[in-house]
């Protein structure tokens, strides 16, 4: 598997003053300087459901893999209700084949007002309803981490009337190989009315980064009831592939939303490995206190020459997750190598 979690910086990842902060996918550019992607939305809105109708990606930068990063630019604005991806981007994965940088997301719409701070939102609002049905998968592309970044003009993976991703798709973790074909795991959702039906794992493959994409999983690759995952990352090994992910009811790790670990020959069938438990919500910082997070979710390996060096992951400070949360922000563990 990968290393041993070592104790976190106070200071490392990425935090932003009256933003929600999510997501974080980080890469090291040609002169070595590593570039976080994340979400960020107003804290005006409330944490959950406010992504779904405000969140944007955005840039930071650091010199070290531990941060802390700076805010650089927004990656990916809002631009229009009349686009597939117009009032939310969200789920950055950042990878690079060749000279291209990859930037894959999920985005959704609405074509209702914006809300307006002071204004009352939640899950029963109809702007989240419907932003949360138009949730799809996207990809953006630049030949410099710098962008200017190119759109594709429909999602890459739309939805299947009928099958288990019937109302939404999210979540991309991107496997990217070498002669630049992807495995493409992703969260779905089956149509139910108009909330939605139980999580699922899906799996989809393209011969080329540019596409086409089609789904390979006839079913979810993780039987629903038995495996209830969600936010994996996937890699692949010389064996097949690895994945880490967060344990919805901590019936696997004997932790809720803790960390799961599993392996896969062909990235469809999967296996959790012989210790399921990656990581865990408490953890030991580098001042020497043992801290329970509210969240610790969305996470993502670094890789170094091939090695894992450093796990990212989205967490907040509040008791019960993130519905009392007063902060939220990207953090980052290294590894033992």
């Amino acid at each position: 598997m990968f290393g041993k979690l070592l104790p976190a910086p106070m200071d490392g990842g990425f935090r932003m003053e009256n933003y929600w902060v999510w997501c974080g996918s980080v890469i090291r550019d040609e002169d070595g300087r590593f570039h976080m992607f994340a979400s960020r939305w107003p804290k005006w809105l409330p944490m959950h459901p406010g992504w779904l109708v405000a969140s944007e990606i955005v840039r930071a930068v650091s010199d070290t893999p531990e941060g802390p990063y700076e805010y650089q630019e927004i990656v990916l604005p809002t631009r229009g209700a009349e686009y597939w991806d117009g009032r939310s981007t969200h789920n950055p994965h950042i990878v690079k084949h060749g000279d291209t940088y990859l930037l894959y997301y999920m985005g959704s719409t609405h074509p209702l007002p914006e809300p307006a701070s002071g204004e009352g939102f939640g899950l029963d609002d109809p702007r989240c309803i419907v932003a949360r049905a138009n949730k799809r998968v996207g990809l953006a592309t630049s030949n410099s981490i710098f962008g200017p970044w190119k759109r594709a003009v429909t999602p890459i993976l739309p939805t299947r009337p009928g099958h288990f991703d019937s109302f939404l798709i999210s979540n991309p973790a991107p496997c990217m190989h070498d002669d630049g074909s992807v495995l493409l795991i992703y969260k779905a959702r089956q149509y139910e009315g108009n909330v939605h039906g139980n999580m699922t794992i899906g799996a989809a493959y393209a011969e080329h980064w540019s596409g086409p994409y089609r789904v390979i999983s006839d079913k979810p690759v993780f039987p629903p009831g038995k495996i209830h995952i969600e936010d994996p990352f996937l890699w692949h090994t010389k064996d097949g592939y690895e994945l880490i992910a967060k344990d919805m009811d901590g019936h696997l790790t004997g932790e809720k939303h803790g960390g799961i670990h599993a392996l896969s020959v062909d990235g469809l069938s999967w296996e959790l490995s012989a210790n399921p438990r990656a990581y865990s919500r408490t953890l030991r910082w580098e001042d020497g206190i043992i801290r329970t997070m509210g969240n610790l979710e969305r996470p993502f390996l670094l890789f170094q020459d091939g090695v894992p060096t450093h796990l990212f992951a989205a967490v907040s400070d509040g008791k019960q997750g993130f519905s009392d949360a007063k902060n939220t922000w990207n953090m980052v563990i290294p590894l033992t190598t």
